[in-house]
């Protein structure tokens, strides 16, 4: 599996098919796999490179003075530069999308389409933002996440009537209790203080190309609403489109919905972009 270093850590990544390239941003807490239904479809028409956040799958740690999406967004185009990419789409979720949207505001030229996927530009509102920074400080102290944290944290990515005890959350939650303390002190903890601590950027988002833009959410998401999706819309001037029966982690809980609306999309905008 592919490898390159950034600000002196090892960034892994997946490489996948041909063509134009689509670089993917996963959710924080999630990795690059996240992706397997988009990949296996999309990998068929794109150059697909889908890179795990640091601390995330066999990423290395949080690379030292990183401190903002900004810093984020300035490693994905270090990795678009090591792989010789020139120009791209980014689809990113959640985190993803948030530094796939600095990424877009700062590299216009290099991202030629874009979709932001269950993901909010706005600060984080003070109720959520006491309450996860509140956990954070308990995941350091602890060097874990214990069950009573997890049965809060493991509903948030996932539809309100949803199976906890089905595959994908059970595997989630299993993930999340096996991470070491190195790995959560390291890089889970200042990256969740770096997106839950983020500024308001929305105005910002008036520069975006709204024809290139798209943004989706997934219709059931608690974390990133539908209500935040459509007021950055509303900014951008761009379309957006509702995940039926998903919650944040709308790409695998509807992935034939999401992964349709991708090639279709990516289809009509990619090559009139490249």
């Amino acid at each position: 599996m592919p490898f390159v270093t950034i600000e002196g850590q090892s960034l892994h990544y997946q490489v996948r098919g041909t063509g134009f390239p689509v670089l993917l941003g996963h959710s924080y807490l999630w990795d690059s796999s996240m992706w397997a239904p988009q990949i296996d479809e999309l990998s068929r028409h794109y150059q697909i490179i889908a890179p795990d956040l640091w601390g995330h799958g066999q990423s290395g740690r949080l690379p030292a003075n990183t401190c903002t999406l900004g810093d984020l967004a300035t490693h994905a185009n270090m990795l678009l530069d090591a792989l010789g990419i020139e120009k791209c789409a980014v689809v990113g979720l959640s985190v993803g999308g948030m530094w796939g949207a600095e990424l877009a505001l700062r590299e216009p030229e290099r991202v030629r389409a874009l979709v932001m996927m269950d993901t909010d530009l706005g600060a984080e509102p003070d109720v959520t933002r006491g309450r996860y920074f509140q956990m954070l400080d308990t995941i350091e102290t602890l060097g874990k996440m214990p069950p009573p944290m997890l049965d809060a944290i493991v509903p948030l990515f996932f539809k309100p009537d949803g199976e906890l005890d089905s595959e994908v959350p059970a595997s989630f939650r299993n993930a999340l209790a096996s991470m070491s303390a190195s790995q959560l002190q390291q890089s889970i903890v200042p990256l969740g203080r770096i997106i839950f601590g983020r500024p308001d950027s929305v105005a910002r988002l008036a520069a975006m190309n709204g024809t290139n833009t798209l943004l989706m959410c997934g219709e059931l998401d608690s974390a990133r609403t539908p209500a935040e999706m459509i007021r950055m819309a509303d900014v951008i001037g761009c379309e957006h489109i509702l995940v039926p029966g998903a919650g944040h982690i709308s790409n695998l809980e509807n992935s034939s919905f999401v992964t349709g609306t991708l090639r279709r999309w990516l289809g009509e905008h990619v090559l009139t972009s490249a």
